[in-house]
Protein backbone atom coordinates (compact mmCIF):
# COMPACT_ATOMS: atom_id res chain seq x y z
CA UNK A 1 0.00 0.00 0.00
CA UNK A 2 1.70 3.08 -0.95
CA UNK A 3 1.53 6.51 1.06
CA UNK A 4 -0.09 9.70 0.09
CA UNK A 5 2.52 12.29 -0.76
CA UNK A 6 1.23 14.50 2.38
CA UNK A 7 0.87 11.30 4.90
CA UNK A 8 3.01 11.23 7.74
CA UNK A 9 4.59 7.81 8.64
CA UNK A 10 3.51 6.15 11.80
CA UNK A 11 5.62 8.32 14.24
CA UNK A 12 4.16 11.47 13.01
CA UNK A 13 7.26 12.15 11.19
CA UNK A 14 7.38 13.50 7.33
CA UNK A 15 8.12 11.52 5.22
CA UNK A 16 12.02 11.69 3.20
CA UNK A 17 13.09 14.08 1.03
CA UNK A 18 10.53 16.76 2.52
CA UNK A 19 11.75 19.27 5.07
CA UNK A 20 10.94 19.97 8.34
CA UNK A 21 9.26 22.96 8.68
CA UNK A 22 11.13 24.14 12.12
CA UNK A 23 14.29 23.33 9.82
CA UNK A 24 12.89 25.67 7.52
CA UNK A 25 12.19 28.24 9.47
CA UNK A 26 15.81 28.54 11.01
CA UNK A 27 17.65 28.49 8.14
CA UNK A 28 15.30 31.75 7.08
CA UNK A 29 16.62 32.96 10.80
CA UNK A 30 20.19 32.29 10.09
CA UNK A 31 20.08 34.19 6.95
CA UNK A 32 18.18 37.26 8.11
CA UNK A 33 20.61 37.33 11.44
CA UNK A 34 23.74 36.99 8.67
CA UNK A 35 22.74 39.70 6.53
CA UNK A 36 22.09 42.33 9.95
CA UNK A 37 25.31 41.59 11.19
CA UNK A 38 26.84 42.36 7.19
CA UNK A 39 24.54 45.56 7.94
CA UNK A 40 26.31 46.26 11.30
CA UNK A 41 29.27 46.44 10.05
CA UNK A 42 29.03 48.12 6.42
CA UNK A 43 26.63 50.45 6.85
CA UNK A 44 28.72 52.66 9.14
CA UNK A 45 31.57 52.23 6.51
CA UNK A 46 29.85 53.10 3.67
CA UNK A 47 28.51 56.15 5.96
CA UNK A 48 31.59 57.16 6.78
CA UNK A 49 33.41 57.22 3.13
CA UNK A 50 30.10 59.12 1.66
CA UNK A 51 31.08 61.61 4.80
CA UNK A 52 34.57 61.99 3.83
CA UNK A 53 34.83 62.00 0.25
CA UNK A 54 31.42 63.20 -0.75
CA UNK A 55 30.34 64.92 2.75
CA UNK A 56 33.38 67.35 3.05
CA UNK A 57 33.35 66.34 6.43
CA UNK A 58 36.98 65.76 8.18
CA UNK A 59 37.91 64.62 11.39
CA UNK A 60 38.77 67.43 13.89
CA UNK A 61 41.86 65.02 15.19
CA UNK A 62 43.22 64.78 11.47
CA UNK A 63 46.56 63.36 11.11
CA UNK A 64 48.24 66.14 8.84
CA UNK A 65 50.35 68.66 10.28
CA UNK A 66 50.19 71.38 7.80
CA UNK A 67 46.90 73.17 7.10
CA UNK A 68 44.60 71.71 3.64
CA UNK A 69 43.60 74.31 1.11
CA UNK A 70 40.36 72.99 0.12
CA UNK A 71 39.43 73.09 -2.28
CA UNK A 72 42.60 72.65 -3.86
CA UNK A 73 43.50 75.53 -6.35
CA UNK A 74 45.00 74.65 -9.27
CA UNK A 75 47.83 76.69 -10.32
CA UNK A 76 47.72 78.77 -13.61
CA UNK A 77 50.51 78.25 -16.32
CA UNK A 78 52.02 75.47 -13.77
CA UNK A 79 53.11 73.32 -16.59
CA UNK A 80 56.90 73.61 -15.66
CA UNK A 81 55.36 72.12 -11.94
CA UNK A 82 54.07 69.36 -12.95
CA UNK A 83 55.48 66.04 -12.89
CA UNK A 84 56.52 66.24 -9.30
CA UNK A 85 55.96 67.53 -5.90
CA UNK A 86 56.86 70.86 -5.44
CA UNK A 87 57.41 72.96 -1.95
CA UNK A 88 57.19 76.38 -2.60
CA UNK A 89 58.76 79.93 -0.63
CA UNK A 90 57.10 83.27 -1.84
CA UNK A 91 58.73 85.67 0.05
CA UNK A 92 61.23 88.80 -0.41
CA UNK A 93 64.30 88.28 -2.79
CA UNK A 94 66.60 89.97 -0.65
CA UNK A 95 66.07 87.12 2.07
CA UNK A 96 66.68 88.01 5.10
CA UNK A 97 65.97 85.28 8.69
CA UNK A 98 62.60 84.66 7.97
CA UNK A 99 63.19 83.69 4.30
CA UNK A 100 67.10 81.85 5.02
CA UNK A 101 64.77 79.46 7.95
CA UNK A 102 61.90 78.90 5.56
CA UNK A 103 64.48 77.68 2.76
CA UNK A 104 66.54 75.51 5.50
CA UNK A 105 63.81 74.02 6.51
CA UNK A 106 62.35 73.17 2.72
CA UNK A 107 66.47 71.96 2.00
CA UNK A 108 66.56 69.93 4.99
CA UNK A 109 62.94 68.23 4.69
CA UNK A 110 63.51 66.97 1.00
CA UNK A 111 66.84 65.62 1.92
CA UNK A 112 65.41 63.64 4.56
CA UNK A 113 62.84 61.88 2.54
CA UNK A 114 65.97 59.92 1.03
CA UNK A 115 65.23 57.90 -1.58
CA UNK A 116 62.11 59.87 -2.46
CA UNK A 117 64.26 63.33 -2.51
CA UNK A 118 64.27 63.10 -6.30
CA UNK A 119 60.28 63.63 -6.12
CA UNK A 120 60.20 66.75 -4.88
CA UNK A 121 61.00 70.00 -6.16
CA UNK A 122 61.69 73.47 -4.54
CA UNK A 123 60.59 76.79 -6.02
CA UNK A 124 61.35 80.39 -4.47
CA UNK A 125 58.83 82.62 -5.86
CA UNK A 126 60.13 86.22 -5.30
CA UNK A 127 57.64 88.78 -4.79
CA UNK A 128 60.50 91.77 -5.20
CA UNK A 129 64.30 92.46 -4.47
CA UNK A 130 65.49 89.09 -6.53
CA UNK A 131 67.82 87.88 -5.80
CA UNK A 132 70.74 87.25 -3.37
CA UNK A 133 72.11 84.83 -5.95
CA UNK A 134 75.66 84.24 -4.14
CA UNK A 135 73.71 82.96 -1.07
CA UNK A 136 70.86 81.04 -2.82
CA UNK A 137 73.64 79.55 -4.75
CA UNK A 138 75.77 78.47 -2.68
CA UNK A 139 73.37 77.28 0.43
CA UNK A 140 70.92 75.88 -1.85
CA UNK A 141 71.84 74.72 -5.22
CA UNK A 142 69.01 72.98 -7.28
CA UNK A 143 66.45 75.65 -5.99
CA UNK A 144 64.26 76.89 -8.73
CA UNK A 145 63.97 80.90 -8.62
CA UNK A 146 60.66 82.53 -10.03
CA UNK A 147 61.76 85.79 -10.17
CA UNK A 148 59.30 89.10 -10.34
CA UNK A 149 59.22 89.42 -13.88
CA UNK A 150 58.58 86.27 -14.94
CA UNK A 151 55.25 85.37 -16.22
CA UNK A 152 54.70 82.66 -13.48
CA UNK A 153 55.26 84.87 -10.92
CA UNK A 154 52.57 87.42 -11.90
CA UNK A 155 50.46 84.80 -12.63
CA UNK A 156 50.81 82.76 -8.97
CA UNK A 157 51.40 85.21 -6.79
CA UNK A 158 47.39 85.78 -6.06
CA UNK A 159 46.94 82.23 -5.19
CA UNK A 160 48.75 81.78 -2.29
CA UNK A 161 47.25 82.68 0.83
CA UNK A 162 48.95 84.56 3.08
CA UNK A 163 48.48 85.63 6.51
CA UNK A 164 50.56 88.52 7.69
CA UNK A 165 53.53 88.03 10.51
CA UNK A 166 53.43 84.12 9.26
CA UNK A 167 55.90 82.35 7.09
CA UNK A 168 54.68 79.59 5.39
CA UNK A 169 55.81 76.39 2.49
CA UNK A 170 53.15 75.34 0.19
CA UNK A 171 52.88 72.22 -1.18
CA UNK A 172 52.19 72.03 -5.19
CA UNK A 173 51.25 68.42 -6.21
CA UNK A 174 52.52 66.65 -9.24
CA UNK A 175 48.90 68.15 -11.06
CA UNK A 176 49.85 71.64 -10.34
CA UNK A 177 47.25 71.79 -7.83
CA UNK A 178 47.98 73.91 -4.33
CA UNK A 179 47.00 71.84 -1.70
CA UNK A 180 48.38 72.62 1.36
CA UNK A 181 50.36 75.01 3.38
CA UNK A 182 52.68 74.14 6.54
CA UNK A 183 53.46 77.22 9.07
CA UNK A 184 57.56 77.43 9.14
CA UNK A 185 57.48 78.06 13.03
CA UNK A 186 55.71 74.84 13.96
CA UNK A 187 58.22 71.94 14.49
CA UNK A 188 59.98 70.78 10.93
CA UNK A 189 59.47 67.11 11.76
CA UNK A 190 55.86 67.60 11.05
CA UNK A 191 56.05 69.34 7.26
CA UNK A 192 58.63 66.01 6.72
CA UNK A 193 55.70 63.50 8.12
CA UNK A 194 52.90 65.47 5.74
CA UNK A 195 55.53 64.47 3.01
CA UNK A 196 55.99 61.16 3.04
CA UNK A 197 52.25 60.26 3.69
CA UNK A 198 51.32 62.13 0.56
CA UNK A 199 54.42 60.05 -1.52
CA UNK A 200 53.40 56.90 -0.05
CA UNK A 201 49.95 57.39 -0.92
CA UNK A 202 50.55 58.88 -4.69
CA UNK A 203 50.69 57.34 -7.79
CA UNK A 204 52.18 60.03 -9.24
CA UNK A 205 55.23 62.49 -9.45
Amino acid sequence: MTTPDNATTPTGTPPIGTPPAASAAQTHRGRSALVGLAALFFLPLAGAFWLYYAGGWRPAGSTNNGELITPARPLPAADTLRGKWTLVYVGDGACAADCRQALWTMRQTRLLLAEDMDRVQRVFLAEANCCDRAFLDQEHPGLRIVTPDDPAAKTWLGEFPRTPGRQFLYIVDPLGNLMMRFDVALNPKGLKSDLEKLLKLSHIG
